[in-house]
């Protein structure tokens, strides 16, 4: 424990009155509380107006002594606590004192007392209490900051425990009849509306060579910082500059530095971290931040000096963020030179002072650092070669020799046992240098043959892969890809060095299950890497163009188009449109098929109309025009007033264009021959009549803007310029009257369609129960036959009845007669014309394979194989059998 806390809780141990202080003499204190009021932990009736009176009285021999007796009446009074509706008055008192304690040291004492008690919680006679006194509780703990002026080293650590009190207030002592202890964040609410942590910050400029009392604010705006609010005042009173600046002040505790960096860190969480860095950005803060970051380096050895030494790098690496920073100390400091020693392999059987965990936790901590400082220290990268030295790290961080990181500290984490963690911040590093688009950078990593080396990383990545570590292998392959963007980017001799392999490793995120996109792991931003990509390093090379689409790319892609995320409907959109380009891209569009056999077309409309609808624009049910002067007009836009802009700024219709998909699906189905579309329904046709009609609409929709312009701008065109804005207006309303035409001939065909087809199944469904009915008719006719002799014989004269009167009136001359029945038939149905032929024996014929001359022998017609026999025998004619 410091002898600043142990002399803190040395004094919440002594009760009320009994402190010492250094005035001249004592003035006894008198009890104004009865024993059964004591007991009973009730309030004695106390006029405060009188006390705050006397206090305003001149000119009495006595009235020091009756002042200061009357507060201690008052402290005695209320040692449970203050009442809500006695603070306002309460606080008066106190500020009195505080007025008279410069020619009046006796009132320090009184004063101290009072301020000891705010420490308690306060006190409440109705619920409603907090919110009714919230203007004077605000108010009067706002005026503790304001006493922090009073050149007392007591008071001022008084007004600081009291503060701290607020965060591990303690109950009552007694509990007060009557009475009802305040919420425990009423304080902590109350001292935000007040503006405490403002005042606070303010009192540290008193006490610049006050160490003890200056640990004390610290420690209450450690307190106070942990709200957004405070924060936020504590942002306003320049805290960050102020205190940073005297964090190398000589401080044997080290509570200083600890709690300087909390109050740091927690501003910079809590609040504006632009409006933090900024206050950060002079040379008198990143001087006090390099002497204590040298000071931990050289001469910490603990785990909490460690700490903050990494705190400290943290600090100066978020600083650097801002351009304005003066970071040029860094430069003759040789910084840089003194960071890149770290990015190597690790030299074997050589002696280091430092530990394998300590120096791989130097190396990340000196990456990471690289990656923020680097990019504004250009010249001094280049100068140290530093793409040399990044790419031969990479190739170490690649190679499968043994190594085994601890992954022990912030910045190794997911890299235990590999060396995953420093090709992350490697990468990073990389990134950084390559997103500042300087050719010099980008042309020397290209000639040391990074765009290859990136290509083969990314491939062993996929053949490492593991679930433990799958978030990190996920952000490697996405800063692989970035880096390869930017390169490529621009660049068509760089893209034919992406080339199929490059294309490859894109295929293969394309190929992703989808269901991995909602995990979270990191796949999101993966597949917007990839995406980008295919932009940067494929578009515009014709070759790499081909390969893809020979890889079945385009289905890729409309896959991805088909999973209806509108976070990456806009990106691919735009691929395709400039992937339609490509005359052989068409022709893989059109042969797509998703879910349900859905072609491209049907899903490119259906991606229309779901933007529509969400941007508010009006159809009718079957998804026709309403408006026809305003066909593609969104809410948005019909909320929106126009206003006259400059000719240099887009208006709201201009603005539509970018901000929607819409622009997008029209020019790839453009390219794809509106006319020739397969796969469409009459819902997708209707809708498609607007698509084709898209820029039409748009033109006349710009041009009716500009009118209303010159019209708000009270402006008159001559008469020709006038009837040419008329004539555009009203030729757009025109076309968007043909589309309607259009679009209700489409609704009708498909409703006579409908129609018929609706016919066309009634018909089949009549015909079928018709064939059903004379099937039941027919069996119940031959189950009569059955069952009943007199209706057969009825069905016998009948059926001899319709052969008679079938036949010719008049029999022909030599006309042979046939009969059509069979004597002595038992049979119940008419008889067929049966014959039963026997097939000839297998022993006259030969068998199968038996030698045959058709050309020179009668066959027997008997049945049977062919064989050959000695003399040809004519075969009688077989009498027809009976039939059965």
């Amino acid at each position: 424990m410091s002898t600043a806390e142990a002399a803190e809780t040395a004094e919440a141990r002594e009760p009320i009155g009994r402190i010492k202080f250094s005035s001249p003499r004592q003035i006894p204190i008198v009890g104004v509380v009865t024993e059964d009021e004591e007991v009973q932990g009730a309030f004695k009736s106390m006029d405060l107006n009188r006390v705050i009176k006397l206090f305003e009285e001149t000119g009495k021999d006595d009235l020091e002594e009756r002042q200061l007796k009357s507060v201690k009446k008052l402290v005695q009074c209320y040692q449970n606590g203050f009442p809500l509706r006695d603070l306002a008055q309460i606080f008066k008192i106190l500020n009195l004192c505080a007025e008279k304690i410069k020619t009046q040291p006796h009132f320090i004492e009184p004063a101290y007392n009072i301020i000891k008690l705010c420490g308690l919680p306060f006190l409440k006679k109705k619920a409603s209490d907090e919110i009714t006194y919230a203007e004077d509780t605000a108010n009067s703990v706002g005026l503790l900051g304001d006493l922090m002026k009073i050149p007392n080293s007591e008071l001022r650590i008084q007004i600081c425990k009291c503060i701290i009190d607020f965060y591990h207030a303690e109950p009552p002592k007694k509990h007060i009849t009557g009475y009802q202890q305040a919420s425990s964040s009423y304080k902590i609410k109350m001292a935000e509306v007040g503006g405490l942590a403002k005042t606070m910050v303010q009192s540290l400029e008193l006490l610049e060579n006050q160490l003890v009392e200056k640990l004390w604010v610290l420690k209450a705006l450690q307190h106070l910082s942990t709200s957004e609010v405070n924060c936020t005042l504590m942002v306003k009173a320049q805290a960050a500059s102020g205190i940073c600046a005297h964090l190398n002040d000589p401080d044997p505790s080290g509570q200083l530095l600890f709690r300087s960096s909390e109050i740091l860190w927690n501003l910079l969480e809590k609040s504006s971290k632009e409006e933090i860095i900024q206050q950060l950005s002079n040379l008198k803060c990143l001087l006090a931040l390099k002497e204590v970051f040298k000071n931990l380096f050289i001469r910490g050895v603990s785990h909490y000096d460690r700490q903050l030494r990494n705190d400290m790098l943290v600090i100066t690496t978020i600083i650097s963020q801002n351009p304005g920073a003066p970071m040029i100390l860094l430069i003759d400091g040789k910084i840089i030179l003194a960071l890149f020693t770290y990015v190597k392999k690790p030299e074997k059987h050589k002696i280091l002072e430092w530990s394998a965990a300590q120096y791989e936790e130097l190396q990340l901590h000196a990456i990471a650092t690289l990656s923020s400082v680097a990019p504004f220290l250009i010249d001094e990268y280049m100068f140290y070669t530093g793409n040399a030295r990044v790419l031969e790290f990479l190739t170490w961080c690649d190679n499968e020799d043994s190594f085994f990181s601890h992954g022990n500290s912030f910045h190794g984490a997911g890299g235990r046992g590999n060396k995953f963690a420093q090709m992350r911040y490697s990468l990073r590093l990389l990134r950084a240098m390559v997103y500042l688009e300087n050719d010099t950078i980008n042309k020397d990593l290209c000639e040391k043959g990074a765009i290859q080396q990136l290509i083969g990383i990314f491939k062993n990545t996929i053949s490492k892969y593991n679930d433990k570590e799958e978030a990190i292998l996920l952000e490697i392959q996405s800063d692989i890809l970035l880096i390869l963007s930017g390169l490529c980017e621009y660049h068509i001799p760089r893209k034919e060095i992406f080339g199929t392999g490059g294309v490859d490793i894109i295929l293969h995120v394309m190929k992703t299950d989808p269901k991995k996109l909602q995990s979270g792991l990191g796949y999101n931003i993966l597949l917007y890497s990839t995406l980008d990509s295919i932009w940067c390093c494929i578009l515009g090379c014709y070759p790499s163009e081909d390969y893809f689409l020979e890889k079945e790319g385009i289905f890729l892609l409309l896959d991805l188009l088909a999973l209806n995320q509108k976070k990456f409907c806009n990106l691919i959109l735009g691929i395709m449109v400039e992937f339609c380009d490509n005359p052989k891209t068409a022709a893989h569009v059109n042969a797509w098929r998703g879910k349900k056999d859905q072609t491209a077309a049907s899903l490119l409309i259906k991606l229309w109309r779901k933007e529509e609808k969400e941007l508010g624009v009006k159809r009718d049910k079957y998804g026709k025009i309403v408006d026809t002067k305003k066909p593609l007009f969104t809410s948005f836009q019909e909320e929106q007033k126009i206003i006259p802009l400059p000719a240099n700024c887009p208006t709201v219709a201009v603005m539509d264009v970018a901000e929607n998909i819409r622009a997008k699906i029209y020019a790839v189905l453009g390219k794809l021959d509106f006319e020739n579309l397969p796969g469409l329904s009459a819902e997708d046709f209707v809708t498609l009549c607007i698509i084709h009609r898209y820029l039409d609409f748009k033109i006349g929709e710009i041009w009716n803007e500009i009118y209303e312009e010159i019209k708000l701008e009270k402006l008159r065109p001559v008469t020709t310029d006038k009837k040419i804005l008329e004539s555009i207006t009203a030729a757009s309303e025109n076309i968007g009257k043909m589309v309607v035409s259009l679009q209700s001939e489409m609704i009708e065909s498909q409703a006579r369609q409908d129609v018929q087809n609706e016919q066309k199944v009634y018909a089949k469904i009549q015909a079928t129960h018709k064939q059903r009915e004379l099937a039941n008719k027919s069996w119940e006719n031959f189950l009569a036959r059955t069952s009943n002799a007199k209706t057969l014989k009825k069905a016998k004269r009948l059926q001899e009845k319709a052969i008679e009167s079938s036949r010719y009136g008049e029999r022909p001359p030599n006309a042979i007669f046939h009969r059509t029945d069979i004597k002595g038939l038992n049979a119940t149905v008419p008889s067929g014309g049966v014959v039963t032929v026997e097939s000839t024996p297998a022993r006259l014929v030969g068998g199968p394979l038996a030698d045959t001359d058709i050309a020179l022998k009668k066959l027997p017609i008997r049945g049977g194989a062919l064989q050959r026999v000695k003399a040809v025998k004519t075969v009688d004619e077989p009498k027809k059998s009976e039939p059965t």
